[in-house]
């Protein structure tokens, strides 16, 4: 039995020089632009190969939607339990499998649509599994000190990724074909497995005051996730405020490529630049979120990126068709939305990681996630319905007026006016297991 003071401490350590971080870091992005090059490449391959409906193309997508909704909590759970590197691998392997028979049933012209629907369920599933190990693996991979600077360096390098990976898969599908684009995808899946497998660091193990029976239930974790989330003030808060915003984003999201590219006439070139613009203003604000938070307090600091965030959609809503200048306002909002987007996102990460006890990481995350995964499959119907029934610019009206609401539930917090970082729970005994 091993104390956690004991353990390796990288307080004085820049993160570049911390090879399990390092590890870490190259693991995650590869698999982040690998997820963006199936992304890309799986519409493509049902509707060109397969002759999709537009119905269809929409079911494949709420296919891989739905395992984080359904299964985001029990991967949470499973992770506090058992060894998180472990969890992880087996997603990348489980992952890389299914994905691996879609260009050998393309190669033998036996590949379904209902074969790429079943594949995009087990690839979710297998992404619920490793998201939530890696996600909560973090904060005992690095020191506590080291914990807001790695989810910026994370977060900024994740956009940079996703952006990447979809230029990458519209290459590889223009090169190789949509099938075999996909290998790109599988080749990330190796790379995120081996760097894991290669984390050297030991992973804490917590050991309960209280008696825990022998083969303790996973529903029993999963409730007391749910309530440990529940009780504690400053994680519900930032909880709704992620929830609130993944479903106004999710409403929005699902329009915003069709208004920017029919109603306002924006070229195909210039939707790309505009998309790349937002990519760079996400990992700005990533990088940046250390530094702003120091400034002005983690509190003022994402309140303030809360307020701007519904200010960004204004040019959206009064800009005219086919003009450039629009265009390049559009452009340098959505930068600015999703920087605002990149420091508070990555400091609330940071605070709920921070304030958590090392034996509920995943499952306070994975609360997160099934509240945010759950928010979007039906924020995107609400706006197909609205969109129908009122028009798409009114319904991107009333996406704007609901950013609001987290900036309301934020507002009405204490943790509005958190000036510093907070502290870390009462530490409890921990073993270390490799």
């Amino acid at each position: 039995m091993t104390p956690c003071a004991e353990t390796p401490s990288f307080s004085g350590t820049s993160l570049w020089r911390h090879r399990d971080f390092r590890r870490y870091l190259t693991g995650q992005a590869a698999s982040v632009a690998g997820s963006s090059i199936t992304q890309m490449a799986l519409p493509v391959l049902a509707v060109l190969h397969l002759d999709a409906t537009t119905a269809q193309v929409a079911w494949l997508a709420f296919a891989g939607q739905l395992p984080p909704a359904l299964l985001a909590l029990h991967a949470g759970a499973l992770a506090d339990r058992h060894s998180k590197r472990r969890q992880m691998i087996t997603g990348d392997v489980v992952g890389a499998a299914a994905l691996a028979t879609v260009p050998v049933s393309a190669a033998l012209d036996t590949l379904t649509l209902t074969q790429l629907m079943t594949v995009a369920v087990v690839q979710g599933a297998a992404s619920v599994l490793h998201d939530a190990a890696a996600i909560s693996l973090l904060p005992g991979l690095v020191d506590r000190s080291l914990i807001q600077r790695g989810n910026s360096r994370v977060g900024a390098l994740f956009a940079v990724a996703a952006t990447a990976g979809s230029h990458l898969g519209a290459a590889l599908t223009a090169l190789l074909g949509p099938a075999r684009a996909l290998l790109g995808d599988i080749a990330s899946y190796v790379i995120s497995a081996v760097c894991t497998a290669r984390i050297q660091s030991a992973e804490p193990v917590r050991v309960r005051v209280r008696a825990r029976p022998k083969t303790p239930r996973l529903r029993a974790d999963i409730c007391e996730g749910l309530r440990y989330v529940r009780g504690d003030d400053r994680l519900w808060t930032l909880t709704l405020v992620n929830a609130t915003t993944s479903f106004a984003l999710g409403l929005l999201n699902t329009l915003w490529a069709l208004y920017l590219l029919r109603s306002l006439a924006m070229s195909a070139t210039a939707f790309g630049v505009v998309l790349g613009l937002g990519a760079l203003g996400a990992a700005a604000g990533a990088l940046t979120a250390p530094a702003l938070a120091r400034r002005y307090g983690p509190g003022p600091m994402m309140l303030t990126a809360l307020a701007i965030t519904p200010l960004t959609q204004l040019p959206l809503l009064v800009a005219s068709p086919d003009s450039l200048a629009w265009q390049i306002t559009i452009g340098a909002a959505l930068f600015l939305q999703l920087a605002c987007a990149g420091a508070a996102g990555t400091t609330q990460r940071s605070i709920r990681q921070m304030v958590t006890s090392g034996d509920m990481q995943a499952r306070m995350q994975a609360v997160s996630t099934w509240l945010t995964s759950g928010a979007r499959p039906v924020a995107a119907l609400l706006a197909g319905g609205l969109g129908t029934w009122i028009g798409v610019r009114p319904t991107l009206t009333a996406g704007t007026f609901l950013l609001l609401v987290p900036l309301v539930v934020l507002a009405r917090s204490p943790l509005r006016a958190l000036q510093q970082m907070p502290d870390p729970p009462d530490a409890t005994v921990q073993s270390y297991r490799t």
